[in-house]
């Protein structure tokens, strides 16, 4: 499925600027949540990190990483969106429950910048039939966003939320992470 980002967002009347755990979630999400002892996540949502590789190896910067970590993300009713960031590794994700969308800023200048890029866009989900995918990749390099919606027949509130485990190689660390910042892609547009 195909959508603008446009579209997306309209989807979200009310900007969110409220930080994950500062608003209360219906008792299923909250469940969740207990259950998996997760965080509020900086760029939205909720995580928790399953696995960190005690092997190590050096990345294309020259410096040692796990060989790969895993966490579990969540985004809410409530914290509907990951914002825009990239990571300088690999990712893989997986789908656990929940519906949501994708958009992916895919670098095509030089060197990986974004002089020129292509954007993709695409459902998570469990309707394999109509295209909703199980498992997505995204390079390092690419910067990613997420946004919950509802299963065809609910309303946004009313989500079971997006659970995803996404796995990192080599391992995630902070150092490798940055967000989109909003005057970088106005300048790409």
């Amino acid at each position: 499925m195909e959508i603008s980002l446009e579209e997306i967002n309209t989807r979200y009347q009310v900007p969110v600027t409220t930080a994950a755990g500062q608003v209360p979630e219906n008792a299923n999400t909250q469940n969740t949540i207990d259950q998996l002892k997760m965080n509020p996540h900086i760029e939205g949502g909720y995580f928790v990190e399953t696995d960190r590789d005690k092997r190590l190896m050096v990345n294309d910067a020259g410096e040692e990483r796990s060989r790969s970590t895993s966490i579990f993300y969540f985004i809410t009713p409530k914290t509907p969106i990951g914002a825009f960031h990239r990571n300088a590794s690999r990712t893989v994700h997986t789908l656990h429950h929940g519906r949501g969308i994708y958009v992916i800023l895919v670098p095509l200048g030089p060197g990986g910048s974004f002089d020129d890029f292509r954007i993709e866009t695409f459902v998570v989900g469990h309707d394999i039939s109509n295209g909703e995918r199980l498992q997505w990749i995204v390079e390092g390099g690419c910067y990613k966003a997420s946004f919950l919606i509802p299963e065809k027949e609910e309303k946004l509130e009313s989500s079971p939320g997006l659970l995803i485990s996404e796995t990192v190689v080599p391992g995630f660390d902070y150092k490798d992470h940055d967000f989109l910042a909003a005057e970088n892609f106005k300048s790409w547009t």
